[in-house]
């Protein structure tokens, strides 16, 4: 028996929604409507909790700074500690790693002529923790391993989409060969539509989003093609987080001749935060 990739998860990771949690404002009218959005999430973890998320993020200046930036860089450590960026660590649980499944994805994918940063200690910020929140919810101990998996979207040059797609399927022929029978989910997490600064600060474009998302889930392969202008162009100078996405979806079996996914959720809302927050699970078939 080997690992397979038994879903993707995809999802923003707004910082004020992990604030939100952690202050108990979930509740309040303004994030009731994001996190009702979530709701069947959770329910969804429960019943479909894997062994390991390999979990595709991007770091925001807490383990790398402008003076190293990896393009790719997997976490190998047995554990993440939550990293403190600038008000304190998130009371989140840590992170547990899993040391063998990422060495031999490490391993597989170099191979398949990927070139990845091999990180045995770093921390992990709100760009991986706020979707383990929203998965999970106010738990004691994170339900499965996480490979934590660090992109460049923040200083350019960043990888194109087809770059990004094309090692989601490397990823999950790695997966495929690890010789133990463990469920792995890919997550890709970031996005969609905001800019945080200059003269479209606030921008939020959801008829690009809701395009994004039709065609994340019908054409991933024509979607990997958008050049990186009309990210920026469309969904603001964040937007690009976007391309993390094609990552998760490269990992999913069509994307290596089998079966399309199932839809088993979809949800879009604006803003939070002056972001537009969408969220979509797709499951292989069984």
């Amino acid at each position: 028996m080997s690992a397979r990739v038994t879903a993707s998860v995809y999802t923003s990771h707004v910082p004020a929604i992990g604030a939100a949690i952690d202050l108990g404002k979930a509740g309040e009218p303004y994030w009731q409507k994001v996190f009702c959005g979530y709701d069947f999430s959770r329910q969804w973890m429960k019943e479909n909790t894997p062994d390991v998320v390999f979990l595709v993020y991007n770091d925001h200046a807490n383990a790398f700074s402008l003076e190293v930036i990896p393009t790719f860089a997997i976490g190998t450590a047995a554990s993440f500690e939550i990293a403190d960026e600038g008000w304190g660590p998130r009371p989140v649980p840590t992170v547990q790693g899993h040391p063998e499944l990422a060495s031999h994805i490490a391993q597989s994918v170099i191979q398949d002529d990927f070139d990845l940063t091999i990180v045995n200690r770093m921390a992990v910020d709100h760009g991986l923790t706020v979707p383990l929140s929203l998965m999970c919810g106010q738990v004691q101990s994170w339900p499965f391993a996480v490979i934590p998996f660090a992109v460049n979207v923040v200083q350019y040059p960043v990888p194109s989409g087809r770059r990004c797609y094309r090692l989601g399927q490397a990823i999950r022929r790695a997966v495929e060969s690890f010789d133990r029978p463990l469920r792995v989910q890919v997550w890709g997490t970031g996005g969609m539509s905001h800019q945080l600064q200059g003269p479209r600060a606030g921008l939020i474009n959801r008829e690009f989003d809701l395009d994004f998302l039709d065609r994340l889930v019908a054409d991933p392969e024509a979607l990997s093609a958008m050049p990186h202008v009309d990210y920026v162009r469309e969904a603001g100078s964040e937007g690009i987080e976007l391309v993390m996405w094609l990552i998760a979806r490269g990992a999913m079996d069509d994307a290596a001749g089998g079966k399309p996914p199932r839809v088993a959720h979809r949800f879009y809302h604006v803003p939070a935060s002056n972001t537009a927050v969408g969220h979509l699970i797709l499951e292989n078939p069984r």
